[in-house]
């Protein structure tokens, strides 16, 4: 980690030069660079991807990075129940990129949590035990899960339910901790939207006339978020914001009586 430190102090560059220059592996096929590269420096903060999927030394602060210069991974996740530190897994994935105006989906996945799917979430979800047998476990797709987020920044709607599953998850599978810039579409909703009172996925989705397909589910719920995210962005650009500081930082609600802070529970993130 020393070695790519000093080496990304000489400027950015790709994984193949990563592989060859920092790990000492030359002529490394494509994908066995890209996944040397993200195992290596994936989780550090120190190290962000930009949008050409060059590795660079992060910023020192988050208002020196521009909005443009951002690459956004729009995560969901559906789980067996709101318990994320205990008993409670991820039973299907999905991450959509948006970079410069572009959605795409990186990864969409059902997972196996090794664990039964309480009846009343696979009422809603749809999602049943016998869809998951078959699926990876989380482990089995953590290297794709990396790669997917690796120096990019990290948003969901009520970011904390995704990102603290996602995190036990990368915990128990890899032993890392999780780590880097995070946004919350509910908050920015709350920021540049204050006159829309409710803030639920489906009422902002109806606001910005995005339509949710196979809601409830992880990549129907990811795509329509990062076209909620999107707009959230042009509007917070029309409002003045040109850095990812400028929206990252969300000023309390006025008139509320502070609380003592609650960790975001399942039904919070539906």
């Amino acid at each position: 980690m020393d070695r790519a430190l000093s080496y990304l102090r000489d400027g950015p560059a790709d994984s193949p030069r990563i592989a060859r220059d920092v790990l000492a592996i030359p002529n490394a096929p494509p994908v066995v660079a890209e996944r040397l590269a993200v195992a290596l420096l994936g989780a550090d903060p120190r190290v962000r991807r930009d949008h050409t999927g060059d590795w660079r030394l992060a910023h020192a602060r988050l208002s020196l990075v521009s909005l443009a210069q951002c690459t956004f991974a729009v995560v969901d996740v559906e789980t067996t129940g709101s318990r994320w530190g205990a008993d409670d897994r991820i039973t299907e994935i999905a991450v959509v990129l948006v970079s410069r105006g572009r959605i795409e989906t990186a990864l969409e996945s059902l997972v196996n949590p090794l664990r039964a799917i309480p009846a009343v979430v696979s009422r809603i979800t749809q999602i049943t035990g016998a869809m998951v047998q078959s699926a990876p476990t989380f482990g089995e797709i953590v290297d794709d899960v990396l790669a997917a987020l690796a120096g990019r920044v990290f948003v969901a709607h009520n970011v904390g339910f995704d990102w603290r599953f996602v995190s036990a998850e990368v915990r128990r599978a890899r032993d890392l901790q999780l780590d880097g810039p995070k946004l919350c579409t509910v908050k920015l909703t709350r920021r540049f939207l204050p006159s829309l009172k409710n803030r639920g996925l489906d009422s902002v989705a109806r606001y910005f006339g995005v339509e949710i397909e196979h809601r409830h589910r992880a990549g129907g719920d990811a795509r329509a978020t990062a076209l909620i995210l999107k707009r959230l962005l042009d509007t917070a650009a029309e409002q003045g914001a040109t850095t990812l500081e400028d929206v990252s930082g969300v000023p309390p609600r006025p008139g509320r009586r502070k609380r003592r802070p609650r960790g975001p529970t399942w039904m919070d993130a539906i």
